[in-house]
């Protein structure tokens, strides 16, 4: 028989590939400690650790990788606080907390993975226009071969859109999923980050820049993440929970964020004159929902939807609908528009989006169908609120992937890619399958 070298050396990077994980609750911080290592027992070293923490645990959070850190090894460690948590029991049962302080932490061990942890301040971030070695600079690592990006950002950074821009100009070709962390009182901020294999000064790996530094503190501000290249990485996954009503429009006049003219075929009128006219043609429980689960989606591009939309329909950010001028029917919506531009509303329910995430894990599960992992990033506007009951994200994806470990946070905002750049969302299910690459 012929020999695939190629073929044996991934085979056996994923049979040596694994996940440990954890869900403890807890009052006290150090009882959730605790409950974490009675549950991953004794294990070999991670490659990374992913740790998510209930917002309850805030003023202590300066301890807590110190803690997981005596009695759990990992090579670099990365997470936040959140508004809730989302984790998997010993019994193998997929959770999401939101009302109770509770600790999630995962462990990876990626064999052929190569791993680069990084921590921005969030200010003074290189120019937009200018070129990407400085966005390089600052992360530390060079561009090419990086596929996938673990990002959280502190709630008090500035500039977050332009953070976020930055880093898809730097790393077009890395998949970026994570979110935004809970805001707390405490004089410290959300993130988490710790990299014990790292010097105070660790070289740069992009020719002609400056170190980066690794600040002892394993809080921070500003934002964290990792990129990931090689044999391990992350299908992204972006649930946003709306469906649409209505046809889709152009824009024909908009000035900054307000939508003043849309047009369907050769007739134009005011944003507001076209949802009338869509309002006759819905069901009475839906006008109902049109008071307050009213969304515009913008779209982004001419490809087809992930979702399985028709060829040539565009790929739609749904954004939030902030004001209607009465005088004019005009919209102002929670995005820049442009004219020529799609749009079509949206309505946001929990039928609506549970019918929407089962058709991207089905999908998902089709092309990638055993997942060494799932992160889930969830609007804090989700959950209970959205389904009335507990787990209404997690319970569809155990039903896609009874094997997979789960694990996450609730966010106030969450980052994915539609039509291929990143966004931050809001009321979205943004997933990170961790995965085999090539």
């Amino acid at each position: 028989m012929a020999a695939f070298p190629l073929l044996e050396r991934l085979v056996r990077r994923q049979s040596d590939a694994w996940c440990r994980t954890a869900l403890a609750s807890g009052t006290a911080l150090q009882d959730a400690v605790d409950g974490i290592v009675r549950q991953l027992g004794r294990c070999g070293p991670a490659d990374l650790a992913l740790v998510f923490a209930s917002a309850s645990y805030a003023s202590d959070l300066p301890r807590l990788i110190p803690l997981l850190q005596q009695r759990l090894r990992a090579s670099h460690w990365l997470g936040c606080l959140g508004g809730g948590v989302v984790g998997t029991e010993a019994s193998g049962i997929p959770r999401e907390l939101e009302q109770e302080p509770a600790l999630s932490v995962t462990l990876l061990r990626l064999p052929g993975a190569e791993v680069h942890p990084f921590a921005l301040n969030g200010s003074d971030l290189p120019d937009l226009d200018g070129p990407a070695e400085p966005w390089l600079q600052q992360v530390g690592c060079p561009s090419e071969g990086v596929h996938s990006m673990l990002l959280f950002i502190d709630p008090g950074s500035a500039a977050i859109n332009d953070l976020i821009s930055g880093l898809d100009y730097a790393y077009p070709e890395a998949v970026k999923v994570g979110g935004i962390a809970a805001a707390h009182s405490a004089a410290h901020g959300s993130l988490l980050f710790a990299d014990p294999q790292a010097s105070e000064e660790a070289p740069s790996t992009v020719p002609g820049t400056r170190p980066s530094t690794t600040v002892p503190s394993t809080v921070r501000t500003g934002a964290v993440g990792c990129l990931l290249r090689g044999a391990w990485g992350l299908d992204a996954v972006v649930a946003q929970g709306c469906r649409p009503i209505g046809p889709i429009l152009a824009v024909e006049q908009a000035q900054r964020n307000v939508v003043l003219q849309v047009s369907e075929g050769e007739r134009r009128r005011s944003p507001v004159a076209a949802l009338q006219a869509i309002l006759t043609e819905l069901t009475p429980a839906e006008r109902e929902q049109v008071k307050d689960s009213l969304f515009l989606g913008v779209g982004q591009s001419s490809f087809s939807l992930e979702s399985g939309g028709q060829s040539g329909s565009p790929a739609f950010l749904v954004r939030n609908l902030i004001g209607v001028d009465p005088r004019n029917g005009a919209v102002a919506v929670g995005e820049r528009m442009r004219v020529g531009q799609q749009v079509q509303f949206q309505l946001r329910d929990a039928q609506s989006s549970r019918q929407e995430l089962n058709q991207l894990l089905a999908i998902q599960a089709q092309a990638q169908p055993q997942p060494l992992a799932a992160l889930l990033f969830a609007c804090l506007g989700r959950g209970q609120g959205l389904y009335g009951t507990a787990d209404g994200d997690v319970e569809p994806c155990r039903q896609h992937f009874p094997e997979t470990p789960i694990a996450g946070a609730f966010c106030q905002g969450e980052l994915g890619p539609v039509a291929g750049s990143t966004h931050l969302h809001g009321y979205t299910a943004s997933w990170g399958f961790v995965v085999a690459k090539g």
